[in-house]
C-alpha cells in the first residue's frame, strides 16, 4: 500500500513535469503569437499551485519576446478593450501578470483587471471599457494605492528620498548608487520572483511630471535575478526582455528604485 501511494505520487510529479513541459512547448512554437483563452486557462491550472510571486514571474517569462506596445496611450487604452496582448509595453505588463496570475481563468482575470487597472472600478459595457480615463497613468500613484502590493523598498537597501511631483514633494528610493552596492552580494537584496520594480526617474529628465519611468518584474533563478520587462520607446520599437538584474541598474537612466510586493492571500 506504501509503495502505491509513492508510485502515485511519483506519477503525479511527472505528469505535472509532463504538463508543464508540454505548455512550454506550445509557447515556443506559438513564437509571439498570443496565447488563446483555452490556452490561458490550461497554464493558469498547470500553475495553481505556485506561490504567487512565482505565478507572476510565470506568466511575466511567457512575454518575453512579445513586441513593444508603440501606441502612445497603449493599444488596449485605444481600443478600450481589457485583452490586448499582441504588443505590451511595461504598465499593461504589469497589469497583465497579476491579472492571469490572481485568477483561475480568462474571464476572472477581467474581473481583477477592472479593480488592478483603474484608480477606482473600470466598467465594460458590450465588451468596451467605457471609463480608461480612471486608469492609472503612472506608475506611483499605482504603487502608493495599496492595490499594487507593500511596499518593500526599505527592506531592498538603504532609503533616500528625491524630489517628488503632483503633490508629493520627496518621494523614498533606493538610489542606483545604493542599489549597485547591495549587488555584490544579491542574496542581501532580498527580492522574489514577482516582485514589481519601479524605476524613479531623475527630476530634469520628467515629462509630464511622472515620478515612475518604467517598471519591471523580478525573476529569481537559483542565484541569478533576472529583470522581465518591456524595454522599447514608443514608435522606435523593442520587446519584452528577461535580462540579468545587475546589468540592467548598471547601465539604467533612473535615480533609484521603488519595490512592491503581492502577498498570497
Amino acid at each position: 500500500m506504501q509503495f502505491n501511494v509513492q508510485s502515485s505520487k511519483f506519477g503525479n510529479i511527472v505528469l505535472t513535469v509532463a504538463t508543464f513541459l508540454l505548455f512550454s512547448t506550445i509557447v515556443l512554437t506559438r513564437s509571439l503569437l498570443a496565447l488563446t483563452d483555452t490556452d490561458i486557462e490550461f497554464y493558469q491550472k498547470v500553475i495553481a499551485e505556485m506561490p504567487l510571486g512565482e505565478r507572476i514571474a510565470s506568466w511575466a517569462e511567457r512575454f518575453v519576446g512579445v513586441p513593444y506596445d508603440p501606441d502612445p496611450a497603449g493599444e488596449y487604452v485605444t481600443r478600450k478593450v481589457i485583452v490586448e496582448d499582441e504588443r505590451v509595453d511595461c504598465m499593461y505588463l504589469s497589469f497583465r501578470t497579476v491579472e492571469l496570475a490572481l485568477s483561475h481563468t480568462p474571464e476572472e482575470a477581467v474581473q481583477v483587471a477592472l479593480d488592478k487597472r483603474f484608480v477606482h472600478k473600470g466598467t465594460v459595457s458590450s465588451g468596451i471599457v467605457t471609463n480608461y480615463c480612471d486608469r492609472f497613468q503612472y506608475g506611483e500613484d499605482m504603487l502608493d494605492s495599496g492595490k499594487w502590493g507593500v511596499e518593500i523598498t526599505a527592506n531592498v537597501g538603504p532609503l533616500s528620498t528625491i524630489t517628488g511631483s503632483r503633490g508629493r514633494e520627496r518621494v523614498p528610493m533606493v538610489s542606483k548608487e545604493a542599489l549597485i552596492r547591495k549587488m555584490r552580494e544579491p542574496s542581501v537584496l532580498g527580492l522574489r520572483s514577482g516582485d514589481f520594480i519601479f524605476f524613479v526617474k531623475i527630476p530634469d529628465k520628467r515629462v509630464y511630471g511622472e515620478i515612475v519611468g518604467h517598471i519591471g518584474i523580478i525573476k529569481v533563478d537559483g542565484k541569478d535575478i533576472y529583470l522581465i520587462h518591456a524595454g522599447g520607446e514608443k514608435n522606435k520599437g523593442g520587446s519584452v526582455k528577461k535580462v540579468l538584474f545587475s546589468n540592467y541598474v548598471r547601465a539604467m537612466p533612473f535615480a533609484g528604485i521603488r519595490v512592491s510586493r503581492f502577498l498570497s492571500p
